[in-house]
């Protein structure tokens, strides 16, 4: 199943399930969060076969004619930092032996369609392909074989970083929270779908276009801490909630890291593809 989250006609949040091209809203729901559980579902129902069970509210609508808000609407977002091999090679560390973690806030994302505003503060915003988790189920402390019970499904992110203000300390968080940069969408695929297809989150596909050039290559079996370690890392210090989102970091080819280095302007196309889920678009635009 493909879940859309938009904006209805009246400029309201709707929650819809993607078939073909037309979106079929989904009744009392908004966006995937802790906060939907109360009316319509329970977080333990928060499932792909409670979903697909909702009859929906309406004849649907086309794709095309919405506009896309980020699917999820977490309370935490957790970034991994130096998780492809081929990053950490470009970037002359060391393997990393735990997870790197820094957070964004919801503020920080946007809809597929959205521009990615460029502040006029930093003259280095560079862009990094992520594969990303949606937690359905809350838990604490969950172990490596109940991680995958907590999953709802993966969407896009495209984990847009302000190098000039990432490396003012050693702290990266003012680098990656800007407000209105991150792109996270268009649609999430329950791990249902992924793993019914045979590709499953550790063997997708993932790559990042810039104006059409292929900037960013690789699968997401390359991933130094997979999806299970992640979750079972960040759940051992804080509960993991409905609608929470883990970015399981960016493959080697980040902007920086090149030679001459490539960072975002006015009127770019940044397109994030990841297998078996679909293609991220975003505009860059000037902060006016």
């Amino acid at each position: 199943m493909r879940l859309v989250a938009y904006l209805d006609r009246n400029g309201a949040e709707a929650l819809g399930r993607l078939d073909g091209t037309r979106v079929h809203r989904l009744p009392g729901l908004g966006r995937i969060d802790r906060r939907l559980s109360p009316k319509a579902l329970t977080p333990k129902a928060l499932t792909p076969e409670a979903l697909a069970a909702m009859e929906p509210a309406d004849e649907g609508v086309e794709l095309d004619e919405l506009t896309l808000l980020p699917v999820a609407r977490p309370e935490k977002i957790f970034c991994v930092g130096l998780n492809y091999r081929s990053h950490v090679d470009e970037t002359g560390r060391d393997l990393p032996t735990y997870p790197v973690l820094f957070p964004k806030f919801a503020s920080s994302l946007i809809g597929h369609g959205a521009p990615i505003t460029l502040p006029p503060e930093s003259v280095q915003v560079d862009y990094e392909a992520e594969l990303a988790v949606v937690i359905g189920k809350p838990g604490r402390r969950i172990s490596r074989d109940d991680a995958f019970d907590h999953v709802l499904g993966y969407t896009i992110c495209n984990d847009v970083t302000m190098r000039d203000y990432q490396y003012k300390t050693h702290q990266w968080m003012q680098g990656k929270a800007w407000d209105g940069s991150t792109p996270l969408g268009p649609v999430l695929v329950t791990a249902d779908e992924l793993d019914a297809d045979g590709l499953g989150p550790g063997r997708l596909g993932i790559a990042l276009r810039l104006n059409g050039a292929e900037m960013q290559s690789a699968t997401t079996d390359r991933l130094i801490f997979d999806v299970p370690e992640l979750i079972r890392v960040t759940s051992e210090f804080t509960r993991l909630e409905a609608g929470d989102v883990i970015l399981t970091g960016t493959p080697g080819g980040v902007g920086y890291r090149r030679d001459p280095q490539v960072f975002l302007t006015d009127g770019d196309i940044v397109e994030v593809e990841i297998e078996g889920i679909g293609t991220l678009r975003n505009t860059v635009r000037a902060e006016s």
